[in-house]
């Protein structure tokens, strides 16, 4: 605990230290009195992190039941944990759920807790900092003053997880600030920084650290005017305004989360436009649309995504000694891994022989920090991307990451002259997306050096990057990538040394099929409407535009050369169109046409797509998963599953393609897959791991 946690913030008040029989703790909260304040200081035992569970909600139910049985000024609650005032519920107990009736009593049971402390006669006072999310934003909208640390971050997420808050946040959010802001916070799942969120009215004080006694002390006297929207909120609370509000905000939800697939948000919006204008019965009514969320597939599926993506993460765990990264290759992936590592606090420093090039991805990088960052931090990142024509950031790099087109004689030519002018002590990393590290590594030295790095694009936006060992890989090595990827707030999975790795070979069966139907004359426009349908981000043929085309066709080509089994063929058009420089968005120009916003001209679809498409595209996506497992290439189906979901968008609400091959049976998925290799060849056959019971 240090001095922003509870021993700090009660002595702004004047309070001892909170040492012997001056104050109480119970299992995870702290009871200070000091004078005529109660502070109620939350402290979960064992956590670095503050989240609610019952154990925690109980206990805070008993004090409040003593602080409404006493005669206290105002009560104050305030988090220990340097990290934040608490992060939301703990969603390990919306898993393995009991019965509807228990699990509504579970609901009304933890809503009691924090209508108690809303009905507090006494001024409740919430001073939050650090994270600020979901059931903690609960905890602070129920009390009568919500005073922010300048460091807080707020917002409501829970409809990443296929829910909407649950302990009265959608009622006291859409009263106590404008509702269209209320709605599109909730539905959307971002975060507020202090700063915008005072300006939405939703915190009533931003202030330093040393300020925060000050504050507490200006709301307690009554100088502390509670923000908030006021009439304007009433007034658009109202039937006919929810109503016409709650039309164009289901429109345009559908269109990023249609229902059948992503429920909580439509759920919210029929929750508002009901009982929006009763704050008692959209308390009663939320609980009930929460319950009824809770057991369904894809909010389980949307939980067991957030534990995946936990998993990830701890791949990437300890202190990185990685403060200077080195990038060679200014084209599109090393200008985005560039500026993303300085975005993350990293020094880089950018090489390429174009200076051309590097203008290009100096530019881009300016544009990508001013849309993240801001003011101070802003200019800080920008002053940490050195374009570097000359290489003379190499010899004091920590990390060296090569990124040249995917050409095994380049990389190799490339990394022996990295080799030859880094620190010994320096890592060496491949971006390659599928070439076969073990020979690229026989161009160096000392091949214990080298480790694959292969992030994905765009870098900015897909989570995933893929460590990939090789048999002389250093384990010290290797345990350093991993945690510079966590560092820069990516998620790392360690694969093998495969052709196209994990990601890739799943994701070119997918895309090769969608290749081949357009060659039998399927309009390209109605396969991507069959991926969508069943729930991709973008269908294959969009996708493979924005990998490149030219990436494809490399890709494609490893992949053939070094699987023991059939692969799609290569059509000779798409050969030509990378000859003619045609690559996809990149270029202007690919499988579609691309206008000056960067998205592709599309027709209009012909014929609504079918199921039998829809089941040609994705079960090779699955069977190339399978054949990953069956190979060792993943350690096991819960990393794949992650991989698929973080690093190509694999439908999230089905929880990743071996769960979900599971829910159909793996058995039924090999029969299926025999029926179409019967019908399209030998490419489609089944790997064994799916009868071996994975």
């Amino acid at each position: 605990m240090d001095a922003m946690g509870t021993k700090g913030v009660l002595e702004y008040l004047g309070a001892p230290p909170l040492t012997g029989a001056t104050g109480t703790r119970g299992q995870h909260w702290l009871r200070r009195e000091v004078g005529d304040v109660l502070w109620l200081v939350l402290d979960r035992q064992g956590a670095s992190m503050n989240t609610l569970d019952e154990a925690v909600l109980a206990e805070l139910g008993a004090l409040v039941d003593e602080a409404a049985a006493g005669h206290w000024r105002a009560v104050v609650l305030r988090s220990a944990k340097p990290s934040g005032f608490c992060a939301g519920a703990d969603l390990a107990m919306f898993q393995g759920l009991a019965s509807e009736m228990e699990l509504v009593t579970r609901v009304a049971e933890a809503n009691r807790v924090v209508d108690k402390l809303a009905a507090l006669s006494a001024m409740t006072i919430a001073v939050v900092h650090g994270a600020c999310l979901g059931g903690g934003l609960e905890l602070a909208l129920a009390c009568d003053r919500i005073i922010a640390r300048d460091d807080t971050t707020l917002g409501f997420p829970e409809v990443m997880v296929g829910l909407h808050p649950g302990l009265g946040g959608t009622a006291r959010l859409t009263h106590r600030i404008q509702p269209i802001e209320a709605m599109k916070l909730m539905l959307t799942g971002r975060s507020l920084p202090a700063g915008k969120a005072k300006g939405l009215g939703l915190v009533d004080a931003v202030v330093p650290e040393r300020n925060v006694g000050e504050a507490v002390r200006a709301a307690l006297a009554g100088q502390m005017e509670r923000l908030g929207s006021g009439a304007a909120a009433g007034a658009l609370n109202l039937l006919p305004a929810r109503l016409a509000i709650g039309r164009q905000l289901r429109a345009e939800t559908q269109k990023r989360a249609p229902k059948q697939h992503y429920p909580a948000p439509h759920a919210l919006i029929a929750l508002w436009e009901k009982h929006g204008g009763d704050v008692p019965g959209m308390l009663a009514a939320e609980q009930a649309s929460f319950a009824r969320l809770l057991p369904l597939p894809e909010t389980q599926n949307f939980i067991r995504d957030f534990f995946l993506r936990e998993r990830l993460r701890a791949n990437g765990k300890g202190k990185s000694e990685v403060r200077h990264v080195h990038v060679l290759g200014a084209g599109v992936m090393g200008a985005e891994i560039a500026a993303w590592c300085a975005l993350k606090g990293m020094k880089v420093t950018l090489e390429d022989l174009s200076t051309a090039a590097i203008a290009k991805a100096t530019a881009a990088a300016h544009a990508l920090i001013t849309r993240k960052l801001r003011g101070a931090d802003a200019l800080h990142a920008l002053d940490r991307f050195v374009p570097d024509p000359t290489g003379h950031g190499l010899r004091h790099a920590d990390m060296i990451i090569e990124a040249a087109p995917e050409r095994m004689d380049l990389k190799r030519q490339i990394l022996a002259r990295l080799e030859a002018g880094a620190r010994s002590d320096a890592v060496l990393a491949t971006n390659t997306s599928s070439l076969d590290l073990a020979q690229i590594a026989e161009g160096l030295k000392e091949p214990s050096r080298l480790v694959g790095i292969h992030f994905f694009n765009p870098v900015s936006k897909l989570e995933l990057v893929e460590v990939v060992r090789h048999p002389k890989l250093d384990p010290d090595i290797f345990a350093r990538a991993q945690r510079f990827v966590g560092a820069i707030g990516k998620l790392p999975l360690p694969v093998g040394n495969a052709p196209g790795f994990l990601v890739n070979r799943a994701l070119m069966p997918y895309l090769g099929e969608a290749l081949l139907m357009i060659d039998e004359g399927e309009q390209k426009e109605r396969i991507d409407a069959a991926a969508v349908q069943f729930g991709m981000p973008m269908g294959p043929v969009e996708l493979a535009d924005q990998v490149g085309l030219d990436i494809c066709l490399a890709v494609a080509e490893t992949l053939a050369a070094g699987l023991t089994v059939d692969t799609p063929g290569v059509p000779q058009w798409l050969r030509d169109k990378v000859a003619g420089k045609e690559l996809g968005r990149k270029t202007g120009r690919g499988l579609y046409d691309y206008g000056s916003d960067g998205q592709p001209k599309k027709e209009r679809v012909g014929k609504a797509p079918d199921a039998a498409m829809m089941v040609r595209l994705i079960l090779p996506m699955l069977n190339a998963v399978a054949m990953t497992l069956e190979e060792g290439v993943v350690d096991d189906a819960d990393s794949a599953d992650a991989a698929m979901i973080f690093g190509t968008g694999f439908a999230p609400f089905r929880g990743g393609p071996i769960h979900y091959a599971g829910e159909i049976g793996f058995e039924k998925v090999a029969e299926a897959l025999e029926e179409l290799a019967a019908r399209h060849g030998e490419r489609f056959r089944p790997s064994g791991w799916w009868r071996k019971g994975g």
